[in-house]
């Protein structure tokens, strides 16, 4: 008896810390938004915390996710969100030239040619960088014209 409620609490426990939202970013990383409509509906629907955890030089502000949530893209755990748009208070500046006018991401654990492999076979136009050993980046950027078209 005492085995079967130490086994019943324990599932309790897990349960109630397992995160209550679970999200794919699968759609926004085909790269078709701004970085500001990205990032702002993460925050709008609780998935991120609203303030970045570090800006780098670049002014890429790296989000984490909300403790309540399980991001996945393409089929890989989220552990950063990453974004910046130009004149947008959303975001902070970094100390040197802003890598772009809006970039927005998603940094992954997954080797760089698996993650490379389930974007392209996804269909989408995002960049895949290696950032770490089973750390990797699926990265959108745009031009000032690009970016300004779209909400």
């Amino acid at each position: 008896m005492k085995r079967f409620a130490l086994a019943t609490f324990l599932l309790l426990l897990s349960v109630r810390s397992a995160p209550l939202f679970a999200a794919s970013l699968d759609e926004p990383l085909h790269c078709d938004r701004s970085a500001h409509a990205f990032i702002g509906e993460l925050e709008d629907k609780g998935l991120i915390d609203p303030r970045p955890s570090r800006v780098e030089p670049n002014s890429i502000n790296a989000f984490g996710p909300a403790h309540s949530a399980d991001l996945t893209a393409f089929g890989y755990h989220v552990f950063a969100i990453v974004g910046f748009q130009k004149d947008d208070p959303m975001f902070q500046r970094g100390k040197g030239k802003p890598l772009a006018d809006s970039a927005y991401g998603a940094v992954v654990l997954g080797t760089t040619d698996s993650v490379t492999a389930a974007v392209r076979t996804a269909g989408s136009k995002a960049i895949v960088h290696h950032v770490a050993p089973f750390v990797t980046a699926i990265f959108c950027q745009m031009d000032a014209g690009a970016a300004a078209d779209r909400p």
